[in-house]
């Protein structure tokens, strides 16, 4: 009996040694995509960038960002990691019907196209991403935000629902694409759905408070000491704020709703720049902000090597900014240095995994 308890305690002591290793070794890697309408050039060059780093210091050349990040958040993500080098070439997408129109039924046929398994056809579900998800959009019936996760999906078909139609929810930009009426895998939840980017646009402090709180995805993960973040921004709604002011120094309808929308994304920045003040490297924001590497106010970029160009900034304790010296560029680098040295992400992947992302990865 006194041997098997002192090799209980040996082992126990053990377990809990290996234990605070792991949490102290390795964090859990969160990244969260802002919404951007229908361009997001800003997150759209910091994803390229990002995954080009990965690629460049692993000498992996087929390393993906989501090798090495435990959770994504974001609205229209998978447009984004599908498609977003797919952009730059010189055919026009098939959702696209004209010069800046877009067409409902040609949009669900792309998606339908790319969320499904080449093998036999079978529509991809939320369950079988390799990955933990997290994406909003906002719901008419209920008025309220409605957000996809996989970790609900696994627990419920009621919140299971198909890929292609999760992308197409996020994605429904009123004025450009009509509200979206959809319903989970087994029919019990329905949801009318518009951009989640209007209620959501930034959708880090979700990710965070999701992290924090599954403990079935992130048992080890006790408060934001154990988070390692990189949130991208999509730049501000409009131009610089003089510019949200009409000559006789009122706000338009339009800079209304542009100061709303940026000013939810810069609030939610400032509360996790708090959050995080113990250590601001854990926490990365990456964001345009019109200024050139020079800090002087330019005009609307248009090139994507110039929104990596511009000099970083962030946000101070009781409010402000402050302009770094480093670029956009240098610091995905210096956060990407950080990533490819905590190795690959171990988080147990789905059930579907390997028929779920054979498919997807073909040309990025």
């Amino acid at each position: 009996m006194e041997l098997s308890q002192v090799t209980l305690e040996i082992f126990s002591k053990l377990e809990q040694k290996w234990l605070s290793h792991c949490e102290t070794t390795r964090k859990t890697r969160i990244l969260s995509i802002d919404g951007g309408g229908t361009t997001g050039i800003v997150a759209g060059a910091a994803l390229i960038h990002l995954e080009d780093q990965i690629r460049l210091k692993t000498s992996d050349p087929h390393a993906q960002i989501a090798d090495f990040f435990d959770i994504i958040a974001g609205t229209q993500l998978m447009l984004f990691q599908r498609g977003i080098r797919k952009c730059s070439s010189s055919n026009t997408p098939e959702c696209f019907a004209g010069a800046w129109i877009y067409s409902d039924r040609s949009m669900d046929k792309v998606l339908k196209e790319v969320f499904q398994r080449r093998e036999d056809g079978k529509v991809l579900t939320l369950k079988d991403t390799c990955k933990p998800l997290l994406i909003p959009c906002f719901d008419l019936k209920s008025s309220a935000p409605f957000v996809f996760s996989r970790a609900d999906a696994s627990e419920s078909p009621s919140f299971n629902f198909d890929l292609w139609k999760v992308c197409r929810a996020t994605s429904a930009t009123p004025s450009v694409f009509k509200p979206f009426s959809f319903s989970s895998v087994d029919g019990k939840t329905a949801c009318t759905a518009i951009n989640g980017g209007l209620v959501m646009n930034n959708p880090t402090a979700a990710a965070v408070t999701h992290v924090l709180h599954n403990k079935r995805d992130f048992p080890s993960v006790n408060s934001v000491e154990d988070l390692f973040v990189l949130s991208l921004g999509n730049g501000p709604s409009s131009g610089p704020s003089g510019r949200k002011l009409r000559h006789n120094g009122e706000c338009s309808t339009s800079s209304v709703v542009d100061i709303a929308l940026d000013g939810v994304s810069e609030t939610i920045d400032q509360m996790l720049g708090n959050a995080f003040c113990w250590n601001r490297t854990d926490y990365v924001r990456i964001q345009a902000n019109g200024l050139g590497s020079e800090g002087k106010v330019g005009p609307r970029m248009k090139e994507e090597e110039n929104v990596l160009k511009e000099r970083g900034v962030e946000s101070l304790p009781f409010g402000g900014k402050r302009l770094l010296t480093e670029t956009n560029g240098e610091r995905i680098e210096c956060f990407v240095q950080r990533l490819v040295a905590t190795g690959k992400t171990s988080l147990p992947p789905s059930p579907c995994k390997e028929s779920a992302v054979s498919h997807l990865a073909n040309g990025r």
